[in-house]
């Protein structure tokens, strides 16, 4: 589907759907929590959207599925398709819309395997596209405009009016609109009647893992798992988890750490007797804001800045292959 708003196309804005709360839909205008996502198609979603001056729109449908069930097939499949389109010279980015509950973690995904010199722009909805009031057309016509904007480049996310990284994102808010914020290094800008205003600078992504994802047919992903520390903790989960093996042992273990990366001492004890039989053991603050800071005499390695979700991923794309 090719949708342009002037006769003279140079440049074209591909649009990946995937579902979401910004395809779904509810019985009532007036119902905005018990919807169905992923029901309308990312075509019909561009309707009625007008493209800047000089693109054309073009929609695929990559997946359609509520984010709360997002894959690693589709994570795969999805970041493929980002490149490949994005290395059609007309090409000015890549606009995906999606679920906001995994967001962050598609977000970061891609980030880390794309890299891309052009714009890979992630957009969402709040409310199904049946609401009285819906925000998932303001959100794909202000990605849009960010993915159409020269020098533009990176994983980036755009809700609300605002430009996350996709390295910084996080959802804060189960129910606002701006349910999204930056942490510490706030927005990489903001989009105001179409024009882009950029406060800081694009994201860098690394793609160190991109060889391995895109050369396989099929990803055989490391089954890596998120432990919580808090009051009363205890190593049970750590040690349930490595005697449930069998076909698909778990390889890495993602602690979800109090403060500046402190563990309960007896979750902490089951870690390091799981780091010592060779699990992979990370840990990762679960405050909202700041990084683990690490100290002399730490056992067990950090993942600084990143959350458990994020750190999650990166140790998967660590133990790929």
């Amino acid at each position: 589907m090719v949708n342009s708003s002037s006769p003279e196309v140079r440049r074209r804005v591909v649009v990946l759907g995937t579902g979401g709360t910004i395809a779904g839909r509810a019985a009532s205008s007036g119902d905005n929590i018990g919807y169905t996502a992923g029901q309308v198609g990312v075509a019909d979603l561009l309707g009625g959207i007008e493209a800047p001056e000089g693109i054309a729109l073009e929609a695929e449908q990559v997946a359609q599925v509520d984010s709360k069930d997002m894959s690693f097939d589709i994570w795969q499949q999805l970041a493929r398709r980002c490149a490949h389109w994005l290395a059609q010279a007309d090409v000015a980015g890549v606009v995906i819309t999606h679920g906001t509950d995994t967001l962050e973690e598609t977000a970061f995904f891609l980030h880390s395997v794309l890299a891309p010199s052009k714009p890979v722009v992630l957009t969402c909805a709040m409310r199904p596209a049946t609401a009285l009031a819906p925000d998932g057309p303001q959100n794909v016509r202000d990605a849009i405009s960010v993915a159409a904007t020269e020098g533009a480049r990176g994983v980036t996310v755009v809700c609300a009016g605002a430009i996350h990284s996709g390295i910084d994102i996080q959802k804060v808010h189960t129910y606002r609109l701006d349910a999204f914020a930056s942490g510490d290094a706030g927005p990489v800008g903001y989009v105001e009647e179409g024009e882009v205003r950029r406060v800081r600078e694009w994201p860098e992504g690394s793609a160190s893992q991109a060889s391995k994802l895109f050369e396989a047919t099929t990803v055989q992903w490391a089954r890596v798992e998120i432990v919580m520390s808090h009051a009363g903790a205890s190593g049970a989960v750590i040690d349930a988890l490595l005697q449930s093996g069998g076909a698909d042992p778990v390889r890495g273990l993602v602690l979800a750490a109090t403060g500046n990366g402190t563990l309960h001492h007896a979750l902490e004890a089951s870690a390091l007797k799981a780091q010592d039989a060779g699990v992979a053991v990370v840990r990762a603050t679960r405050c909202a804001n700041g990084r683990i800071l690490p100290k002399t005499g730490d056992q067990l390695r950090d993942a600084g800045a990143l959350t458990p979700v994020k750190a999650r991923i990166a140790l998967m794309l660590e133990l790929l292959g």
